[in-house]
């Protein structure tokens, strides 16, 4: 591969942008089409980021063999076909989380990536963050002991629309899927998939969920209280407890830029990100590992591995069952 890293950004939204906007920042990306089911919205977004080519469909995007690997930032229902459509073509994939709307989706995709070796990757920032990937060092070093708890929430106060895609039964709204994934990752990150899961929400009219909580138990005696919501602006804090310390994250805990260790008998540690960190949105740590990935070759990432992907479905698909939220062609 070439030293510079060429990307396609399928879908025009506010991720998209911001996403590209990072990349721009990046030496070795270049960013070199956009792709839309509408073809003014792709000339525009090709305009604003100086972008050579503005395809019209997403197929269009898909075929263009000048593109490397394509970002895929549609909402949520539309993950499984348009990450598909470019794997099936031959481009490599970082696709926005939630991976998918469900596990079956998941499964379908990590085993079209597999089968024809092409890379894919879930856009989780969290875990290539790379204070995330410090104190993942820290815990697993025993810095704090044991894990035996974790806490975590992201709330925010809206939107009320109904017709808003968080709030859209058809776009997989609610706010498990668009906000809980995060604590929900954490989470894993930290202490594997769970053996029990219970939950509990309060759902909109529209049938997505608003106001959730979530309780992970593992049969070595650790937990995990998570909540997401949709109708309240909560403190977005996360912490690690463990047998001989805890990890505390400020508020932005899904893409820190700084956590305090407290261990018995010591006085707190600040850390904190790189004085080098440059990123404008913190996109660019996520986009080097897809890099990095495949200038090596690799067809997976090592922080973010398809399997911990699935496993987070799952969990998923395991809440939506308990709080009753289904989506629409689930059954």
């Amino acid at each position: 591969m070439a030293d510079s890293v060429r990307w396609g950004i399928l879908a025009t939204g506010g991720i998209a942008a911001a996403f590209t906007a990072d990349l721009l920042e990046m030496a070795d990306a270049e960013v070199v089409a956009v792709g839309s089911r509408r073809p003014e919205s792709a000339k525009r977004f090709a305009e604003r980021f100086g972008i050579p080519r503005a395809h019209g469909s997403w197929a269009e995007l898909a075929a263009d063999d000048e593109v490397d690997v394509v970002y895929v930032a549609t909402p949520h229902s539309a993950h499984r076909a348009a990450a598909g459509l470019c794997l099936e073509a031959g481009r490599a994939v970082l696709c926005e989380k939630p991976f998918t709307l469900n596990v079956r989706e998941a499964t379908e995709l990590v085993a079209l990536a597999r089968s024809t070796r092409r890379f894919l990757m879930e856009a989780m920032w969290t875990y290539c963050n790379p204070v995330v990937r410090r104190m993942t060092e820290l815990v697993r070093d025993g810095a704090i002991g044991e894990v035996r708890a974790v806490h975590a929430d992201f709330g925010i106060p809206g939107p009320s629309d109904p017709a808003h895609r968080l709030r859209d039964p058809a776009q997989g709204g609610g706010a498990l899927l668009d906000l809980g994934v995060y604590p929900v990752s954490l989470a894993h990150l930290l202490l594997g998939e769970p053996d029990e899961i219970q939950a509990w929400a309060r759902l909109t009219p529209e049938g997505v969920d608003e106001n959730t909580g979530v309780l992970l138990g593992w049969d070595g005696g650790a937990v995990a209280l998570l909540s997401c919501s949709l109708v309240a602006d909560t403190p977005q804090t996360a912490s690690v407890t463990g047998s001989s310390g805890r990890i505390e994250f400020p508020r932005g805990f899904f893409y820190p830029e700084r956590f305090v260790l407290h261990r018995s008998g010591r006085d707190p540690e600040v850390f904190t990100a790189p004085a080098t960190e440059a990123a404008r949105h913190g996109y660019q740590h996520q986009a080097a590992e897809v890099m990095r990935c495949l200038r090596a070759g690799e067809t997976e990432s090592p922080l973010v591995p398809l399997d911990g992907t699935l496993a987070v479905m799952r969990t998923l698909d395991a809440v939506r069952e308990r709080i009753g939220v289904r989506y629409p062609d689930e059954g």
